[in-house]
């Protein structure tokens, strides 16, 4: 299938393979491949002119020529599914271009705009090689930041694998997305909302259409790195980032820096862009546990900032009460003068429902410290998660390969002389492998 090649590119080629991972894997495995990369908006992109700045989208000859070159990497690639984000889509000519040269190499392309007319949005393409689209959901966050998100319910063009019932399709969930960037730590709420919305649309829409467990690729531009909040809330939901699984990183601040994808405006470089994978049967905690704690992990942090120990924090939420225990008057007043941007009353409501155990209106010390400072529960609410079933028809991708164009973000430098985009390209090779009980026999 996908060979990476000197220049760190993709090459894509249809063939069988044999996984050495999965125990319970059947003979043959067909590949697939995934392609995500913000390709940064002419509208956005900053040139220096004759001592002037201005956009590129000012200039036909610039934007024209850079959207062409990246359409030439992306089709000398050949991903079964591409995901780009910081698509123009407010310009037709542009439009016509990625439609046209996409459509001719054999994709079938969806766009959404950002709310607002922002001018840019997404565009997902799908190759017909590879997988017939079911269903295509917009998914509008209505925020703060215009933000959207593409998902597609894919299934293989040919059967998988066979048992006694016939043929076995392989089915997968993919969003697309683009997040808010991190202006301030106060826009931290909102892109966890941006994040919850996502991650509840697809538990909502797998219920709806009574879907069977299938894996689920979260791709896009995330603007946060891997020592953020977004992370730790994707993979407190099961979620693994495929590029590290593909490198053998792991989530400790050693490996956090060992690769980056963007140099921002500021000129900082970081690793931002992210093609996450949740296999069927992941056991994670309910989706509103893992949003409480991140919030939680959220006014932990802003505490921190402010030097302030933890009984000082406890203090602080208690605020004027008279007892010594929280109250939910107190409570709303902390957090309101935490500045979190993006808490609606519900979720505060839900938070304190999480952090009052017992239920009688109040919050102690001691539920303070095992509910919003080092929350225990979660570990009891994990454990019961580990009863999951498991159904003899599931299929699992199997990360096999990923890589980084330019090569040098994947060792954590960004080259001067790259031009393409200000984020690098991330690919990464899939094994599709059945998850048949060994008791079973692979027809």
């Amino acid at each position: 299938m996908a060979v990476k090649n000197n220049s760190g590119i993709f090459e894509n080629k249809i063939k069988g393979r044999i996984s050495r991972r999965a125990p319970h894997a059947s003979v043959t495995e067909p590949c697939v491949s995934c392609t995500t990369f913000n390709i940064l908006a002419p509208i956005y992109k900053r040139l220096v002119k004759e001592d002037q700045s201005c956009r590129e989208s000012e200039y036909r000859a610039y934007w024209f020529g850079r959207n062409e070159r990246i359409l030439d990497r992306l089709l000398c690639d050949r991903s079964s599914i591409i995901c780009l984000q910081e698509f123009w889509v407010g310009n037709q000519e542009l439009v016509d271009m990625y439609e046209n040269r996409l459509g001719e190499a054999g994709y079938i392309n969806f766009m959404l705009a950002r709310t607002n007319n922002r001018g840019d949005g997404l565009l997902t393409a799908v190759h017909k090689d590879y997988f017939s689209v079911l269903n295509h959901r917009e998914i509008l966050f209505n925020d703060f930041g215009d933000r959207v998100a593409q998902l597609l319910h894919v299934e293989s063009v040919l059967p998988f694998w066979q048992n006694r019932y016939g043929n076995i399709q392989h089915q997968i969930l993919i969003v697309n997305t683009h997040l808010l960037f991190p202006h301030n730590s106060t826009l931290s709420i909102v892109r966890l909302h941006q994040v919850y919305k996502i991650l509840h649309y697809v538990e909502t829409y797998q219920k709806e259409n009574k879907l069977n467990s299938m894996p689920v690729i979260l791709c896009g531009d995330w603007n946060g790195s891997k020592r953020g909040h977004v992370y730790k809330f994707l993979r407190s939901q099961g979620f693994e980032s495929s590029y590290d699984t593909a490198h053998h990183y792991t989530d400790s601040d050693a490996d956090a820096h060992k690769w980056v994808s963007h140099r921002n405006h500021r000129g900082n470089i970081c690793g931002v862009d992210f093609i996450w994978l949740r296999n069927p049967n992941k056991h994670t905690k309910p989706l509103k546990t893992s949003w409480n704690e991140a919030v939680y992990g959220i006014v932990k942090y802003q505490f921190r900032q402010a030097s302030l120990s933890e009984k000082d924090a406890f203090a602080f939420l208690k605020g004027d009460s008279s007892g010594d225990c929280i109250t939910y008057s107190g409570f709303c007043q902390a957090l309101d003068q935490l500045g979190l941007t993006g808490l609606n009353p519900r979720d505060v409501q839900e938070m304190w429902w999480q952090a009052d155990a017992n239920g009688n209106g109040v919050v102690d010390y001691e539920e303070f410290q095992h509910r919003i400072w080092d929350p225990r529960w979660s570990e009891q609410l994990e454990e019961i998660a580990e009863d999951g079933r498991r159904d003899d028809d599931t299929i699992a991708l199997d990360v096999t390969n990923a890589g980084l164009f330019p090569p040098e973000a994947e060792r954590g430098m960004w080259p001067e002389n790259y031009s393409l985009s200000d984020h690098a390209r991330l690919t990464v090779e899939f094994a599709l492998v059945s998850m048949i009980p060994s008791s079973l026999p692979i027809c």
